[in-house]
């Protein structure tokens, strides 16, 4: 009998489009050779075009989702996404903290890509005291750094993307990378930052349109790379090049954003006129 893949866990609201979430999460861990362990934490009203109403579930069948399949299974990583109220947030510390050997990757959901208000300024206060200390990788996009590094001295004007970073390994986390989707720039530019600054700057070319669930694939997809047994820094990039070639191959099913293809690597390449003329001469 042939051993089993490595186990993530994956902390994450349903999202019945499928294109972010733990759906999001289930199909990047699989693609990439993981078997996802989903923990349901809300169930969401949305399409690809944004989010209309959020019911969170009672903590207390979160913590006993995750503690149920931890019992059970052997998991190598933790992978946090969207999270519902405080009082989940509250319970998911409180699982994580009995497994601190476990590497976390923590992607803050704050708000969807329309907008729409995800966690309210409670839920980003106990994410910054409860999982950040906790988190071995923490994913914002720049919107979500600025929001999560806010600070009271900051009345004179925006800190730059660096100072965010640094605060939010202040809080506790060992690894920050702020993705640029949301920066005014020609190319994407991410950059990952350790405790002793900046560790590699990637750029990626921007494409056209906008994306559902571009960053729980690329967080799914950190945590796939750790769970392999890559090292961070090659895995936060590797991660990267999985997420931008299944933005490149994506699609849209409805009438909103693109959905990333997190199976691009299996749909066959149409054959040439050569190639099938070949093909039959061979035949």
């Amino acid at each position: 009998m042939s051993q089993p893949p490595p186990i993530v866990l994956s902390f994450a609201a349903s999202d019945s489009s499928g294109g972010a979430g733990i759906q999001a999460d289930i199909l990047t861990l699989a693609s990439m050779g993981c078997h996802p362990l989903p923990v349901i934490t809300a169930i969401t009203v949305q399409d690809t075009a944004g989010v209309d109403d959020v019911m969170a579930l009672d903590p207390e069948w979160v913590a006993d989702q995750a503690r149920a399949v931890l019992e059970d299974m052997p998991v190598h990583v933790f992978k946090i996404g969207m999270l519902g109220s405080v009082e989940i947030i509250t319970a998911i510390a409180e699982v994580i903290s009995d497994y601190p050997n476990i590497p976390l990757v923590l992607d803050p959901v704050l708000a969807s890509g329309r907008g729409d208000e995800l966690a309210s300024e409670d839920m980003v206060a106990a994410m910054r005291e409860l999982l950040l200390p906790q988190a071995t990788i923490v994913t914002p996009n720049s919107m979500e750094a600025r929001r999560l590094a806010q600070d009271d001295e900051d009345d004179d004007g925006t800190p730059p993307l660096s100072q965010c970073a640094v605060r939010l390994l202040h809080m506790g986390c060992q690894y920050v990378l702020i993705t640029g989707t949301h920066e005014n720039t020609s190319q994407v530019i991410n950059n990952l930052y350790g405790t002793d600054g900046l560790i590699r700057t990637d750029s990626w070319q921007r494409l056209a349109g906008s994306y559902h669930g571009s960053g729980c694939t690329l967080a799914s997809a950190i945590a796939a790379t750790l769970a392999n047994g890559l090292s961070l820094a090659e895995g936060v990039y590797e991660a990267q090049e999985y997420t931008w070639q299944s933005l490149k191959s994506g699609f849209r099913p409805g009438m909103g954003q693109y959905l990333p293809d997190r199976l691009f690597w299996a749909r066959e390449e149409p054959a040439a006129d050569g190639d099938k003329a070949n093909d039959a001469t061979a035949n």
